[in-house]
Formats: structure tokens, sequence, C-alpha cells
């Protein structure tokens, strides 16, 4: 084997997004460094780890009905003891420090440029980590209290009305309360679950408050 041929680096690319995913592919592979392949679902990535040996994971954070926290276990269970890098377009800081917790190698957000997804490729496959800046600090931060516990109840009613996709002025009418009054208790479910928007809230509801909705 050539010096050459053992600095390949092997990566398997899971995305639930056609374009994203064969876009991306299609430079990574034009890098004589890289070898790249992909798919669009966990369960085809771990049947593809099954078959082969890959030395990293590019993995998306939210592939529809399927969670990249749900990979590791799954991955480390069928033998695979490569890297994981999570590259995603958003994910909520709670969920960053689940994730490193597991054991990914870093997080990569869609919004960097495609050099830096190469470097941080170059960085997790060499036994780096790579975080992005914007959440380095987040998720270096002890977890604060996310327990079903620490919401009100009106809180946990509003949470259950935005999981069903009622409108602002739905929920007024159902709690009784001003369309102004609805959005000051969204405001307060944004700031405690880390979130900007109705549908990360959404989602960070089906993750974390699953069987209190």
């Amino acid at each position: 084997m050539t010096h050459a041929q053992a600095t390949v680096i092997r990566v398997l690319l899971i995305d639930d997004h056609a374009l994203f995913r064969e876009s991306v592919a299609r430079v990574l592979a034009a890098d004589p460094g890289l070898e790249i392949e992909h798919c669009g679902s966990i369960r085809d990535g771990l049947a593809m780890l099954a078959g082969g040996r890959f030395d990293l994971v590019l993995l998306d954070h939210d592939l529809g009905s399927e969670r990249a926290s749900q990979f590791l276990p799954e991955a480390r269970q069928s033998g695979y003891t490569g890297r994981v890098l999570v590259v995603t377009a958003w994910v909520s800081d709670t969920e960053a420090r689940r994730l490193l917790r597991q054991g990914v190698s870093g997080i990569f957000l869609k919004k960097a440029p495609l050099q830096e997804l190469i470097q941080s490729i170059r960085v997790a496959a060499a036994g780096g980590s790579w975080t992005d800046r914007s959440l380095g600090a987040a998720a270096a931060e002890p977890e604060k209290e996310t327990s079903t516990a620490a919401f009100t109840e009106r809180q946990m009613k509003m949470l259950r009305f935005v999981v069903e996709g009622l409108s602002n002025k739905e929920i007024a009418w159902r709690l009784q309360i001003s369309e102004s009054y609805v959005k000051a208790i969204l405001q307060s479910l944004f700031q405690k679950t880390g979130v900007r928007t109705r549908g990360q809230l959404v989602r960070v509801a089906f993750e974390q408050y699953d069987e209190r909705l």
C-alpha cells in the first residue's frame, strides 16, 4: 500500500435531502484524499457500514422520522468503530450536548463553507473534534434542567397546541387568553428549550417530551 492510499479517508454521508447529499458527495469525491459514498436513511447507512469499512460517517441530525441520536447506539452495536461527525442545518444546545456525550466527533453546521467541511473531516478522522463556533460555548455548558417539571401547566398546554399545529388565534381561543399572552408564553418556551422557531420547538417537543404530549 502506498502512502497516498494509506491516507485516503473513506466517508459515508447519511442525509435525507438528495440534492444536498449528491452535491456534497460530488465535491468531496473531487478531493484525492477522500472516498465518498452516500445514502438517505439510518437503516441504509447501517447496512452499508456492515458491508464495508468506513473511517468516518457524516450524519444529518434530522432525517425525517429518524434522529442522529438513534444512530450511535445502533452503529456501535453493529460493530462500527469509526468516527461520526454530525452535519446539520440546526440543532438545539441540549441536543448538541446529548450528541457529544454519545461520542460524536463534533457538529458541523451546513451554513459553513464546503472547504470547512473538508477540514472538519480531516480533523475528525485524525481523532480530533470539530464543533461549530456558534455551538462551542453552549455545548460545553453543564446541561440545564429540561424536565417537564420545569414547565408550568399552561406552558405544557401551549406545547401540546403548538405540536397540534394550532395558530396563535386558535390557542388564544382554547385557553381563553389574549393573543399577546399566547406570544409571551411561546417566547418563554423558546427560552426554556433554546429554540428560535415553532418548527424547532415541535422537534424538541418530540425529542424530549414525547411521553407527556
